[in-house]
């Protein structure tokens, strides 16, 4: 045969491949989610997450020191919450002495140079299970941005470097800049989940805090999975609003919103690869049905691939050892 181009010889050898790879995975790309629980020297496994633990803030300090030392930049924090300081308010939201900002603060102290991101959202605290306080059956939208905005204050405060919020409730973004700004904090930053779907895949994560809604679902605030236009529109008013990144939930059956989303505004992107897409892979390695490494870093390239700056990840720290 006699052909004008060959692909495959841009194929044919590691090296060749390696030279002309068009995305790359570095740990800089990875955030890594932490989960904060009362103690002292626990880490305990969280049964549908096989490899992840809830840690005291002892064990929290240890894992931020070995996460900065692989190279990660950046790590997501989460507390459970003892049930007998859950309410209809969530007062302890707003506790000062609470375990998130103390988690803030263990973490800053071991690993000063890695970036403290942290969740904004009440269903940790909240008696109902739900992102926003409830009435008369109903998330109400604007009482929730409030205790949001001075939530997201008392992270600042505690050394947070970025706040996420992860409610979905409307204008919150504007409220949070706005109350930062106010109050001095002006080097705080804002990820914005700003197109977080009403999915199953969070699943294992609501086990990881025990913070499955107590009745109905989120479909009123989380995101219809059918939609992509809107995951835009969400994505460019919270950049209007303030964010100063936004972030896509979850990662792999989303991959074309995050895609649409890079496209749509003018600020880095992030994509959490959550709980129940870890999940499967671990559970589908553990019968031997996909190769546990060749799968975590397909699923890592594959939003690098479609446009996504950052990756929240589970996997974050096996895949910056092999980096």
């Amino acid at each position: 045969m006699e052909l004008s181009e060959r692909p495959r010889r841009l194929r044919s050898s590691a090296a060749i491949r390696d030279l002309v790879r068009e995305h790359r995975l570095h740990p800089h790309d990875l955030l890594a989610p932490l989960f904060a629980i009362e103690g002292q020297g626990l880490a305990e496994p969280i049964a549908s997450m096989p490899g992840v633990h809830r840690l005291t803030l002892d064990r929290l300090a240890d894992e931020a020191r070995e996460l900065q030392a692989l190279g990660i930049r950046g790590v997501l924090l989460f507390a459970k919450v003892p049930d007998h300081l859950k309410d209809a308010r969530a007062t302890e939201a707003l506790n000062p002495d609470g375990l998130l900002p103390r988690a803030i603060m263990a973490v800053k102290a071991a690993a000063p140079d890695l970036l403290v991101m942290t969740d904004v959202a009440l269903d940790p605290f909240n008696s109902d299970g739900h992102d926003g306080i409830v009435r008369d059956g109903r998330i109400v939208n604007d009482e929730t941005v409030d205790i949001l905005a001075e939530m997201s204050v008392l992270h600042a405060r505690a050394g947070a470097d970025f706040v996420a919020p992860s409610d979905m409730m409307d204008g919150r973004v504007a409220a949070i800049r706005a109350a930062l700004e106010s109050t001095g904090w002006t080097d705080t930053g804002i990820m914005a989940y700003s197109a977080k779907y009403a999915s199953c895949f969070y699943g294992p994560f609501r086990d990881a805090l025990d913070s499955a809604p107590g009745f109905g679902d989120k479909k009123t605030y989380q995101m219809d999975p059918a939609n992509v236009r809107e995951a835009v529109r969400e994505a460019q008013l919270d950049e209007a609003e303030g964010a100063d990144i936004v972030m896509v939930k979850p990662g792999l059956p989303y991959l074309d919103v995050v895609r649409a989303v890079r496209e749509g505004v003018q600020v880095p992107v992030a994509v959490y690869q959550v709980s129940g897409e870890y999940a499967m892979i671990q559970a589908a390695a553990d019968r031997g049905w996909v190769d546990r490494t060749t799968a975590m870093f397909e699923t890592l390239t594959a939003f690098k691939r479609a446009g996504a700056d950052l990756v929240a990840t589970y996997f974050a720290k096996d895949a910056a050892r092999l980096l």
